[in-house]
């Protein structure tokens, strides 16, 4: 009965180990290996309250850094330099855990919520590996560093136009005989001491007949003369007045012509043609004179005129390309040799 009634030795051993657990201290129960100072109590390394300044822990730290520095301290009797590099590490954690205020928040929260065993490892690592400088410092130099390549490119792109409209023979002499009325020319042949070579004298004239281009032809599509406003970083920083500027033109629209039902004007006209084609505005730009002409006058901005249109550039496409030797060379690949079609060489 006695047996029966009170607890045997397994369930004693038991019970003393839950009354242990349930009297330790909470910060030492939050304590966990690989987590700030692993099993040691930051404040109680350096020696501190929860409650000292951000001086008194620094005080404390130079203290025991000048103390336990490896060059003087050589470890207590027994222990190899080994401890007493591991000793100063720990001190050198502790004060690195305590003197950010950020760091020392979470590490009070690790001692007074120890439940939160995931979360205290999840704000750990996340302050260790979040990179160190700014992020929006490094979004900026990004934009910065892709809008002057984009205004290098633009310019590069530019001057090759420029180059080659330099030798097309319609805008040369036209060019040429600009710089002879205007006399520019005359002034490259000059003589006695300033006379210069036939080279100096034609690199000259080539790059006034360049500029003459550059002032008189007005360039457009993907090789026109870039502007600063059209860089990344300018496009960003304009993006909120684009947007408005994007919200009334869309309204005045409706308010004009589908309100009051006003007749469309030639840039509406050549707007709504270009949106029917989907080409961007640099590449309806860059059309010639004669097909906008064109485009006018089959009234293209009324869908079903476009409509009839657009078949008959595919109908006029498929009789270029059925006359094209290339295509036909094509389809008779396509036909006896192309993908899916499988023969076999007897040997």
């Amino acid at each position: 009965m006695a047996a029966a009634g009170g607890c045997g030795p397994g369930r004693r051993w038991v019970l003393c180990l839950w009354l242990c657990a349930a009297l330790l201290p909470r910060a030492a129960r939050a304590l966990t290996e690989g987590l700030y100072c692993g099993r040691r109590v930051c404040y109680e390394v350096l020696g501190v309250s929860r409650q000292a300044s951000k001086a008194e822990i620094a005080r404390a730290y130079r203290q025991l850094a000048r103390k336990y520095h490896p060059d003087r301290y050589r470890g207590d009797p027994g222990s190899g330099p080994q401890a007493a590099h591991e000793k100063f590490l720990l001190i050198a954690t502790a004060y690195e855990t305590l003197k950010d205020e950020e760091t020392r928040k979470d590490y009070d929260y690790m001692l007074d919520h120890p439940e939160e065993y995931y979360r205290h490892y999840y704000h750990y690592y996340s302050r260790r590996l979040a990179p160190k400088v700014d992020v929006r410092i490094v979004i900026l130099v990004t934009v910065c560093a892709i809008s002057v390549f984009q205004f290098f490119s633009w310019w590069n792109s530019y001057n090759e136009a420029i180059n080659y409209l330099a030798t097309v023979p319609k805008y040369r002499i036209q060019a040429t005989e600009i710089a002879r009325q205007q006399g520019l020319l005359n002034k490259t042949k000059e003589k006695g001491k300033n006379r210069r070579s036939k080279e100096e004298i034609r690199e000259e004239e080539e790059e006034i007949i360049k500029d003459i281009i550059k002032n008189k032809i007005d360039i457009k599509g993907g090789y026109q003369k870039p502007k600063i406003y059209d860089i990344l970083l300018f496009q960003i920083l304009l993006a909120p007045f684009y947007l408005g500027k994007y919200i009334v033109w869309n309204c005045w629209w409706i308010y004009r012509f589908t309100i009051k039902g006003q007749e469309y004007g030639v840039e509406e006209k050549l707007y709504i043609i270009r949106r029917y084609m989907k080409m961007s505005e640099s590449q309806f730009d860059s059309l010639e004179d004669h097909q906008k002409e064109t485009f006018l006058g089959r009234q293209l901005w009324i869908r079903e005129n476009y409509e009839v249109y657009k078949q008959e550039q595919e109908e006029e496409l498929k009789k270029k390309m059925a006359m094209d030797p290339r295509w036909k060379r094509y389809r008779r690949w396509m036909k006896n040799e192309g993908p899916g079609r499988l023969t076999f060489i007897d040997d």
